[in-house]
C-alpha cells in the first residue's frame, strides 16, 4: 500500500466518528479523486485542525494519500467553508446531494482529472446563490458518462442530423430527429427549450459561468428528466436525492395551502 506525502486541493465531503476519539474523513481530492481519511484525536477537545474538516470545507492540505485504503493528513492551510451552502437548507440539501452523486461516480483513491475543478465551479455558483438545482441538473448531466451512460444531446442518432426538432429516446440512447420519432413510442415529448438545454448542460463549462437562470416549468422538465434517467439507466437512488424530493414536495405543498388562504 504505497503512500505519498504531498499537498493536494480538498472538499470535504463527510465526516464520521470512528472508535472513541478518531475521525474518518471523506474528501473529495484533486490527485486521488475521493478519498478516505484516518484522523487521530479528530474529536479531542481543541484538535487544531478541528475546523478545517467540517463538511463543505475546501482548502490546501497536506498529508499521505494512500493506492488503497485509508490516506491521513498532516496539516491544513487556506481552508473555507461553504458558508452560505452550510447555512441554507435548499442549498446544503442540493450541494449533498451533489458531492454524494460524485463521490459514487468515481472510484476511492484515483485522479479525476479535470473533474475537481468542475465539482469546486459547482459548489461556488450555489455558494454565491446561483440556483442550486440548476447547477446540480448540469453535473447529474455531464456524471451520466462517468456512470457509463452516453446520451446523443445533439443530434438524431439513426441520421445524424441537428437541423430539424429532436426528441430524447431511452431507447435509442439519444436524440431522434422527427423523421424518426415514429421508431419509439416511448419517447420523452420534450420541448425545444428543454432539448436545448441539456445539449448545452453536456458540455459547459462551470469555471466559465457567472449567471444562470431558468424559468419554473423547464427546471421542472429538466429535472423529471434527468431523474428518469438516473432512475432508469443508472439505477442509483441516494438518500440525499429522496430528501430534496420530499423537501420540494414539502414546498409544493406549502405553496397550495398559501394559494387557498
Amino acid at each position: 500500500m504505497a503512500r505519498e506525502t504531498t499537498d493536494f486541493r480538498g472538499i470535504v465531503i463527510y465526516r464520521r466518528d470512528y472508535r472513541e476519539r478518531d475521525l474518518l474523513v471523506k474528501m473529495l481530492t484533486d490527485k486521488a479523486g475521493p478519498a478516505m481519511f484516518y484522523v487521530r484525536d479528530g474529536k479531542k477537545r481543541g484538535f487544531r485542525m478541528a475546523s478545517d474538516l467540517l463538511p463543505f470545507t475546501h482548502g490546501t492540505y497536506i498529508g499521505a494519500l494512500a493506492d488503497d485504503g485509508l490516506s491521513f493528513i498532516n496539516a491544513a492551510s487556506e481552508t473555507h467553508q461553504y458558508q452560505q451552502i452550510a447555512g441554507d437548507l435548499s442549498k446544503n440539501a442540493y450541494a449533498s446531494y451533489l458531492l454524494a452523486l460524485v463521490d459514487h461516480a468515481f472510484i476511492d483513491n484515483r485522479p479525476l482529472g479535470g473533474w475537481f475543478d468542475q465539482v469546486a465551479a459547482a459548489l461556488n455558483l450555489i455558494n454565491r446563490g446561483q440556483d442550486e438545482q440548476v447547477v446540480t441538473n448540469v453535473m447529474e448531466t455531464q456524471l451520466l458518462t462517468v456512470f457509463g451512460v452516453a446520451p446523443t444531446w445533439h443530434q438524431c442518432v439513426i441520421c445524424g442530423r441537428a437541423d430539424r426538432p429532436l426528441d430524447f429516446s431511452e431507447q435509442y440512447g439519444g436524440m431522434l430527429c422527427n423523421q424518426h420519432w415514429y421508431l419509439d413510442a416511448h419517447r420523452f415529448h420534450l420541448d425545444r427549450r428543454t432539448v436545448y438545454y441539456l445539449q448545452q448542460f453536456a458540455t459547459l463549462n462551470l469555471q466559465r459561468v457567472n449567471n444562470i437562470k431558468i424559468n419554473p416549468l423547464t427546471k421542472q422538465r429538466l429535472q423529471l428528466t434527468l431523474d428518469t434517467l438516473y432512475n432508469d439507466q443508472v439505477g442509483l437512488r441516494l438518500k440525499s436525492k429522496r430528501f430534496i424530493q420530499q423537501m420540494n414536495r414539502l414546498e409544493q405543498k406549502m405553496g397550495n395551502l398559501g394559494r387557498r388562504d
